[in-house]
């Protein structure tokens, strides 16, 4: 992550490229000849559902996905309201072997005269559609995240808000660093977690469903989601608010919808606007990750204390969207200033690692730490000035607005 005084320039055409994915619009598919009749709109709606995902897995990278036909399709409805509306899961399992992962979705379905329309979440449609659902298919909390404003990865805002995926205070193992959702291809979204207490937990709160036995996505604010895969015990809901720490499940190895699990793990995915993205550049329980040569590789910091694979990550809760971690590039402390530049009085020092709160920002001397140069200077709650060269915040610009 670039801080570049245009803070979020560089790179950005190449962000965006990862998240323009090969993901079909809102979709009218009428009732196909032969299918029951309005005495069975579960059966149409089945029918819709299952087209979109196939069509969907067919412009899939994924070569399992792409063969996938009617019978590796799991549509579950599970709400209705009379004839003409419908939510549920909709999964496209894969074979259970190494490097294959399923992908699902949740969607709200509508019926006129011209057939269903069906809409995923986070598709542009998906928002439409939910906010004219009636609340017996989407409730007013769904309606609220489904149709809140979503920021753009690609846009340089990286905040999350989330913890790590266990107790607070836990230290688990990361046993695999970025890779695929399903292995090896890109964006690499994923990562793999074990060790604790073995509960994992909601990394924010946000609208639980059960993409099938094994499998829970929760649905954020800020157009986010995350997906935990291989859970034993887990939980059956369908649109149930859970708050931040909310049990999910237990780590095991559960492949039910397809792929593969050596070793009690939760394979942790991290979804923005429909599409899985990077995990490199978020930050998780204030440590922000970074690929590494290949996948299953990378590290996470803390500052500027580094956790490889095999390493122990330490939860230390969620990041506030207004908080930022010091990040003195390995030099122990960073000067804390009467105001926005080396022009200014040394107000003291504040040490690596430490978490911090913003109330503004402001332009002043320029610096270079980790993650780049930038003349960006945050200024904290007690009045003084840190620069953001020395500060991990997750968003390429001001943390709290300009002073």
């Amino acid at each position: 992550m670039s801080k570049s005084h245009a803070r979020g320039s560089v790179g950005a055409a190449a962000l965006t490229a990862l998240l323009v994915l090969a993901v079909p619009t809102t979709t009218a598919v009428a009732a196909p000849a032969g299918a029951a009749g309005p005495t069975s709109p579960t059966g149409d709606v089945t029918a819709a559902v299952t087209a979109k995902l196939l069509d969907q897995a067919a412009s899939a990278t994924d070569p399992e996905l792409r063969a996938a036909g009617a019978d590796d399709t799991r549509v579950t409805v599970t709400r209705r309201d009379g004839r003409t509306w419908a939510s549920g899961t909709a999964v496209v399992v894969a074979p259970a072997k190494e490097g294959a992962y399923p992908a699902g979705w949740v969607f709200v379905a509508h019926r006129d005269s011209a057939g269903w329309r069906v809409a995923f979440d986070g598709e542009s449609g998906f928002a439409a559609l939910a906010a004219d659902a009636p609340s017996t298919v989407v409730s007013p909390r769904e309606r609220d995240v489904f149709t809140a404003p979503r920021p753009t990865y690609a846009g340089g805002d990286y905040r999350t808000g989330m913890r790590l995926p266990y107790g607070v205070g836990q230290s688990w193992s990361l046993t695999g660093g970025p890779h695929g959702w399903g292995g090896s291809e890109s964006p690499w979204s994923s990562i793999d977690l074990a060790g604790g207490d073995q509960r994992v937990l909601a990394a924010r709160g946000g609208t639980a469903y059960t993409m099938c036995q094994g499998w829970i996505r929760v649905i954020h604010d800020r157009g986010y989601a995350t997906d935990y895969y291989h859970l034993w015990n887990s939980i059956s809901v369908n649109g149930a608010g859970v708050g931040e720490g909310a049990f999910l499940g237990n780590t095991g190895t559960d492949v039910t919808c397809g792929g593969s699990a050596t070793g009690r793990h939760v394979h942790f995915g991290l979804r923005q606007n429909n599409a899985y993205v990077p995990f490199a550049g978020h930050g998780l329980g204030k440590w922000a990750f970074a690929n590494g040569g290949g996948t299953y590789q990378g590290y996470a910091l803390h500052g500027s204390a580094r956790v490889n694979v095999g390493g122990a990550l330490y939860n230390y809760g969620s990041q506030g969207l207004n908080q930022g971690i010091i990040d003195a590039n390995g030099g122990g402390t960073a000067n804390r200033r009467t105001g926005p530049g080396t022009g200014y009085g040394v107000a003291g020092a504040i040490a690596d690692g430490s978490t911090v709160t913003i109330s503004c920002s402001a332009n002043g001397t320029t610096h270079t730490g980790r993650w780049g140069t930038t003349a960006l200077w945050n200024r904290l709650t007690d009045g003084t000035w840190v620069s953001d060269a020395y500060m991990w915040t997750g968003v390429n610009g001001p943390a709290n607005g300009w002073c």
